[in-house]
């Protein structure tokens, strides 16, 4: 990886963590601390378009209670759907 690569994982990780409410943060930040190391440049793109995106609708998405739009519904968010929340030890 390149210090610039490095950075940018960073920034997403920290705004994975940051999003704005507990439950997303706790569901995209755990996501983000399995994933993103092994994140390729491209993977990386589609998961800060994905951030861009309302909390709300993230969430609703991520968890199947309404349809993602089609632009958004790609190989990231299936891996987060499919992402198992499991508690960081104390």
């Amino acid at each position: 990886m390149t210090d610039a690569s490095d950075i940018r994982r960073k920034r997403l990780l920290f705004r994975s963590w940051h999003r704005g409410t507990k439950e997303t943060d706790l569901l995209i930040g755990s996501f983000a601390e399995q994933h993103l190391a092994a994140f390729s440049e491209a993977e990386l793109d589609g998961y800060e378009a994905l951030l861009e995106q309302d909390d709300g609708d993230l969430f609703d998405w991520i968890t199947g209670r309404v349809p993602p739009p089609r632009e958004c519904d790609g190989d990231i968010l299936r891996r987060m759907r499919e992402f198992r929340y499991t508690a960081r030890p104390a």
